[in-house]
């Protein structure tokens, strides 16, 4: 079985996306005789099957819909939501600077919605593993939802384990076999003698953590650990840019601070590390400070237990339909 094909002419069962009159944006999923109705007009589904991607077709009407397959990007953000997504600018930046590479053995934690998930199994490819943690069942099901309705199938190389990392890693994954473990969640630094022990040598830990508060202390904890080398920080803005004639200049709005990274890597065990420059004192965290953490206190809007029921629902049926068109398409003549 292999994943949705990214190319050649729309078929029924694709998902697509049509740009229409000023810039907005609709994604369907083809049906043959089936139609996308607006106020300004029908778009009969049948007129996109058959024709390439960036195809113009029009409406009863005349009205000119842009017409291209959505990119991963695309539905990342776009998708049945249970906890907040890791933005894509972050997720490119965990792949590249966590240097996630085909056929490497992946641990993540949490899992979220699944956004992470499918970048990070398309940089491991089919021989590489990935096992995600997720501390809210209701999570891990839009997770795999999400997942299945990209891919088109339920990746064999991907298992999701319910349970917080700390207890449940040790096991289900043997000492020392993984390469790189992604930590997004509240408090990773209750995690660090779990991920060190399940990491290889060299092996590399990435955190994505909210405030400073919170980069702060991870970094302080991997220190006190001895497991790893110096860490490193950073976080990354992107500024879209208006483009009309002479007009160029940046946008008004622009995705800013979403988040910090940290890595850090795993040193060889009984390794000590040499004192490359004058340690600050220690700093010292109270329990209390967790209260500024939580998502109330960062303005971060929660989703409602019936919208995340409604949620669930929308992405077990986009990833029940996904699934059996893909099945089809393997169980064509070639």
């Amino acid at each position: 079985m292999t994943d949705h094909i990214h190319r050649g002419p729309f078929r029924a069962g694709d998902r697509v996306q049509l740009t229409g009159p000023k810039g907005r944006m609709n994604t369907i999923t083809l049906i043959e005789g089936a139609a996308f109705g607006t106020h300004r007009g029908d778009l009969k589904h049948d007129e996109i099957i058959g024709k390439p991607e960036g195809s113009i077709v029009r409406n009863q009407n005349g009205i000119e819909y842009l017409a291209f397959r959505p990119l991963m990007t695309d539905f990342v953000l776009s998708m049945p939501r249970g906890a907040a997504i890791i933005y894509p600018k972050d997720a490119a930046q965990i792949v590249v600077e966590g240097d996630i590479f085909p056929g490497a053995r992946v641990v993540e934690a949490g899992v979220g919605s699944g956004g992470l998930s499918m970048y990070l199994l398309r940089a491991i490819g089919d021989a590489g593993q990935l096992d995600s943690f997720e501390r809210r069942s209701e999570f891990a099901e839009i997770a795999q939802a999400n997942v299945s309705t990209e891919l088109g199938r339920r990746p064999t190389n991907w298992n999701v384990h319910l349970g917080d990392l700390q207890d449940e890693l040790p096991k289900k994954i043997a000492p020392g076999t993984v390469d790189r473990v992604v930590l997004d969640m509240l408090a990773p630094w209750e995690c660090i003698e779990a991920v060190a022990d399940a990491l290889s040598p060299g092996g590399l830990v990435i955190g994505y953590v909210a405030t400073v508060t919170q980069l702060s202390r991870f970094a302080e904890a991997i220190r006190e650990s001895a497991h790893f080398a110096e860490p490193t920080a950073w976080e990354s803005m992107v500024r879209g840019w208006h483009l009309q004639g002479l007009a160029v200049r940046p946008e008004h709005r622009m995705i800013g601070h979403t988040g910090f990274l940290i890595t850090a890597r795993r040193l060889a065990p009984g390794t000590v590390l040499p004192e490359f420059k004058k340690r600050p004192s220690k700093t010292d965290f109270a329990d209390e400070d967790i209260s500024v953490w939580n998502p109330d206190h960062l303005g971060e809007r929660k989703v409602g237990e019936k919208k995340l029921r409604k949620n669930l629902r929308s992405a077990s049926a986009a990833a029940e339909t996904s699934v059996a068109r893909s099945d089809e398409t393997d169980n064509q003549p070639n």
